[in-house]
């Protein structure tokens, strides 16, 4: 058997609250609070109601307070709230109306009406948080495929790379880090949200996802490479935007995949330097994304502490200060800075992430 409805009579006439629970109490579990106090706590409430019956003339707070402060709440604000007063004229129910409520019922009460109306706004209320709760099992359905799909290119990228799922791990953990150390910058703290932090996450193992376009002769050769295998293997970073235009094309006008738009800038950006040496558009200082920013620094620190086929693991320490050396030439200063206090941080991550043998690299080749 379904559970009965919950409904909320606010009133402090005792007379009211009975005359009112007469009529519902028989479809609905009702629960009665004689001031707005105690209906904005009920409201609150592990048990919140489905729908609010509240008077308006009531002493400390009145009614339209309380509808106030329950629509100023995420926790409440859906509640339906009618008003039952003996308060009739336009006025009063257009001010009614104005603080949130749904409805406005006027004294002396008729219970054919307050049960009809009572019924309408409580299936109106059922098919919104059915709504709502297809709403969310989209996003939910969405955020899986996203997740699917970044898991599925960046693993077909490992599969041609003599990097590691661990790398991919590691490196989206990095960025997640820097971004969180720099929400409160006054450079950064605009743009890296809590919900931008998420995308950057996500987006992150794309970073070298073009490099399913290089020659195996070049991206697995032991020693170093040629000028020309040099520039084959820049090409890369073009190859990967490509690809990542390519899907956003078939996508157009679906905004929840933003998270393309920041894997277009990582896998484009990331070998960008901060006085313009980089590749492959030369950008320079705050013209090079801040996405790509950050991951220029967790891929280069991730390059060194990793074995290669064509070189070992350096120790976290050297890591570090060959990174330290590349404050203002290669990496944002204030990018570096956050790195430089959370050593300790991606030496965590580097080792709950490690991969078997010793958890790309600074010049001879890209990360």
């Amino acid at each position: 058997m379904e559970e009965k409805r919950r409904i909320l009579i606010v009133d402090d006439m005792p007379s009211n609250i009975r005359v009112l629970n007469e009529v519902l109490k028989p479809y609905y579990r009702t629960s009665v609070a004689t001031n707005g106090r105690d209906a904005l706590e009920i409201a609150a409430g592990a048990l919140p109601p489905d729908l609010i019956l509240l008077d308006v003339i009531m002493p400390e707070m009145d009614g339209y307070e309380v509808c106030r402060r329950l629509k100023e709440e995420e926790t409440t604000r859906n509640i339906p709230v009618l008003f039952v007063t003996a308060m009739s004229d336009v006025e009063d129910e257009t001010k009614g109306l104005e603080f949130g409520a749904v409805d406005y019922i006027t004294k002396p009460i008729n219970t054919a009406i307050v049960q009809a109306r009572v019924h309408n706004h409580m299936q109106l209320k059922l098919h919104q948080d059915h709504m709502e709760e297809l709403v969310r099992a989209r996003t939910r359905e969405l955020a899986l495929t996203q997740d699917v799909t970044i898991h599925s290119l960046s693993s077909l990228a490992e599969t041609r790379d003599n990097e590691t799922g661990g790398h991919i791990m590691r490196t989206q953990r990095y960025v997640r880090a820097l971004a969180q150390a720099l929400t409160d910058h006054p450079k950064f703290k605009d743009f890296l949200d809590g919900p931008t932090i998420e995308l950057l996450f996500k987006s992150a193992p794309l970073h070298d996802i073009g490099k399913v376009g290089v020659p195996d002769a070049i991206l697995l050769k032991p020693g170093k490479l040629t000028t020309e295998e040099y520039e084959i293997m820049k090409r890369h970073t073009v190859l990967g935007r490509e690809a990542i235009v390519r899907a956003e094309s078939r996508l157009a006008g679906d905004s929840s995949l933003s998270f393309l738009n920041f894997a277009r800038e990582i896998v484009y950006s990331h070998h960008e330097k901060w006085d313009g040496r980089g590749y492959p558009q030369g950008l320079a200082g705050e013209a090079i994304p801040v996405s790509g920013r950050l991951m220029a620094v967790a891929d280069v620190y991730d390059a060194l502490i990793s074995r290669r086929v064509y070189k070992p693991p350096l120790p976290h320490a050297e890591a570090v200060n060959i990174i330290r050396a590349g404050r203002g030439n290669q990496f944002d200063p204030d990018v570096l800075e956050a790195f430089l206090g959370l050593e300790d941080e991606f030496k965590r991550i580097a080792l709950e992430f490690s991969d078997e043998g010793g958890s790309g690299d600074l010049s001879a080749r890209p990360g």
